[in-house]
């Protein structure tokens, strides 16, 4: 027999890498910033800040909106005390997302613990602690807490659920594409009945598990929280519960539509009614099938931050393509190993449809690519980008080994093992019959089966060679006995033939590295759809180290004009500002608000803020008094140490609209 050589990559396939690279490169070039995962971007006080006075308030800057609650954000004291009134602020402007939370009037001096905890737009849990100090920084009792938001063992049996849900989702929607569009003998199979309907039943229970867990995965962190009631009802009242209480009843129609296609469909024998009945199938499992994928869209990355009105339909086709062929491979690789035989135009028919499934992979994974990440910096140094990354090699590695399947199914095609016949007897070949057509494994069995010779000698021992003595008739028991393993012996050396063949078994090898590659790459899918996508993390990032640019005012006073714009009416302006003398110690402050066009606008509120982040002082607040129409003044601002100071000013001009404009200054 000649030992077959694995065939080699076709130029196609390097074509279609350099393509996908090409295009992420031009996207990438030209991507704009924008957020799709909350992170914090901002504090008031600042972490470390050291504050003359007690701040009336605490507020949180995030990238984009976030779902608080009551004990979203917690001040504690120096001896672990509450120092909040538990009130949430909404402090939001437009596109700014900023919440605060009230203090309690008369705080002594110290360092003061600001602990926050909420759930970003796309289900994520986030959280973060800080510290500001009130006249001096003092010892705190408070421990910052250790644990990530999402972590600990709440947080690992959720992220195992989340695998199992998109594992379970993938087998379940590309099984049942699998048996319609490339073998619908395949209804009639035990093994891929099995894998289906187990797909189902893993996706139903990580759902509820996840539903269970969602209130202490986003909120205590502790295991017994899963027995909470109230909090079941509230995780129902958010998006990601109405997401997977949604799934669940799609299931519930996913159910219906399993047991019409191994039921109703595969006893249908009519070629008409049976193409009929495939064709409902495949329509309303489709609809089906993208729901239960919207259900991800709809709470998850696709449905905050840029193009969401794209990005939901396109990761509804990711999903879908996913489980097309990763599912259809799976339910491929159960019927090789465990089905007496996979018609070699199934295999065919499966390699063209998992050809489509990958190039919509490659088009939407583009897209969510550029969106996701937004810059050739993101992609290498945020880690939502290197994750991004070793899925492109994994994803570059499936699509090579899938080559390789493609040509064993080409050579599969072109050469046909000859295969035994069965044994003749019409008890033999309707036992071996129901043997295949239950899908059941007769190796075992073949093993403790007679060889030929005996299984055939159907005489008693001290019979003789003319047939003397011999009885009359033969045990109906034993003569079934007999039956079951002449039928078992003939499939065993049709199963041996048949592995035998190695265009079969070149391909059962190529196609088992595809699921075990597949695996991994679910996983790295799984954690890659709970990290902060690469546009946020460098938003965050590049807003936090923001500074305007920087004024040198060696000895004389402090005089400077910043224009501003709160975007509503009468919103446009600027504001001159004047600190004299200039230097450490006390100076007198003087705001003048001006329109365009010279002319005083009167506003409602204007505040400042000094801040020396060299030293670690401030932001120190100024509350400037109303002089008259336009100009607002105080006295006795201290500037404790020399150096590069950011005055920053806070102007209202409407119950709604507000703006902060900062500047640089040098103090001598």
């Amino acid at each position: 027999m000649t030992t077959p050589t694995a065939p080699r990559l076709g130029t196609a396939l390097a074509r279609l890498l350099v393509l996908a690279a090409a295009l992420l490169g031009v996207l990438l070039a030209g991507a704009a910033p924008a957020s799709a995962h909350a992170a914090l971007t901002g504090s008031d006080p600042q972490d470390g800040a050291v504050v003359a006075t007690a701040p009336k308030e605490v507020g949180l800057t995030f990238s984009e909106q976030v779902a608080m609650s009551p004990d979203s954000i917690r001040v504690l004291d120096p001896s672990g005390r509450r120092a909040d009134t538990g009130e949430i602020i909404d402090l939001c402007s437009g596109a700014v997302v900023k919440y605060g939370v009230a203090l309690r009037a008369g705080l002594p001096d110290g360092t003061y613990t600001v602990a926050w905890q909420t759930v970003s737009a796309d289900s994520h849990p986030i959280a973060g602690a800080f510290t500001f100090s009130i006249g001096a920084p003092s010892a705190t009792s408070v421990a910052l807490p250790e644990q990530a938001a999402g972590g600990g063992v709440v947080g690992a049996l959720y992220g195992i659920a989340r695998y199992l849900s998109y594992a379970s989702f993938a087998v379940l929607v590309g099984g049942g594409a699998f048996v319609l569009l490339c073998w619908p003998r395949g209804a009639g199979v035990r093994p891929v009945q099995q894998t289906v309907v187990r797909g189902w039943l893993t996706l139903t229970g990580a759902t509820l598990v996840m539903l269970l867990l969602r209130g202490p995965y986003t909120g205590s962190g502790k295991l017994a929280g899963v027995f909470d009631l109230g909090g079941l009802q509230a995780v129902l009242q958010t998006k990601t519960g109405a997401a997977l209480t949604s799934r669940l009843l799609l299931l519930g129609a996913a159910a219906l539509f399993v047991a019409v296609l191994f039921g109703a469909y595969a006893r249908r024998t009519d070629p008409k009614e049976r193409k009929d009945l495939a064709f409902g199938l495949g329509l309303g499992g489709t609809v089906v099938a993208a729901g239960i994928a919207g259900t991800w869209a709809l709470a998850e990355h696709a449905s905050t931050g840029i193009q969401p009105g794209i990005a939901m339909p396109v990761d509804i086709l990711h999903l879908l393509a996913v489980a097309t062929w990763l599912g259809g491979l799976t339910t491929l690789l159960v019927a090789l190993y465990r089905a007496p035989s996979v018609e070699r135009a199934a295999v065919e028919r499966f390699s063209r449809v998992a050809f489509v499934s990958v190039a919509v992979l490659v088009a939407t994974g583009i897209y969510q690519s550029w969106r996701q990440v937004g810059s050739w910096s993101a992609l290498t140094g945020t880690r939502y980008g290197q994750l991004l990354l070793v899925k492109i090699g994994l994803m570059a590695v499936l699509v090579g080994i899938a080559w390789i399947s493609r040509r064993w199914t080409r050579r599969l095609a072109e050469r046909a093992p000859t295969l035994p016949e069965p044994e003749s007897g019409s008890e033999a070949e309707g036992a071996e019959k129901d043997l295949e057509d239950e899908g059941l494994e007769n190796e075992g069995l073949a093993d403790e089966a007679p060889d030929d010779e005996d299984a055939g000698d159907d005489r008693p021992a001290d019979a003789d060679a003319d047939g003397e003595d011999a009885p009359e008739e033969i045990d109906p028991e034993r003569a079934a006995q007999l039956a079951r393993q002449r039928a078992a012996v003939a499939t065993a050396r049709r199963k041996k033939a048949r592995d035998a063949d190695p265009e079969r078994t070149g391909l059962r090898r190529s196609v088992l590295t595809e699921a075990a590659v597949a695996v991994v790459l679910l996983a790295v899918t799984t954690v890659l759809t709970s990290t902060e996508p690469g546009r946020t993390e460098e938003e965050a990032a590049r807003t936090g180290g923001t500074t305007a640019g920087s004024t040198a005012v060696p000895d004389r006073p402090v005089d400077f004009r910043l224009p501003f714009d709160t975007g509503g009416v009468d919103g446009k302006g600027v504001v001159r500002l004047s600190l004299d003398p200039g230097r450490t110690g006390a100076n007198a402050l003087h705001l003048f608000v001006e329109r365009p066009n010279g002319k005083p606008l009167d506003v409602p509120e204007i505040k400042v803020n000094l801040t020396l982040e060299e030293k670690g002082v401030g932001p120190l607040p100024v509350a400037p008094d109303r002089i008259q129409t336009g100009h607002w003044s105080a006295s006795g601002v201290q500037l404790p140490l020399p150096g590069e100071w950011r005055i920053q000013v806070t102007v209202r001009t409407s119950e709604i609209d507000q703006t902060t404009i900062e500047k640089n200054v040098k103090i001598g």
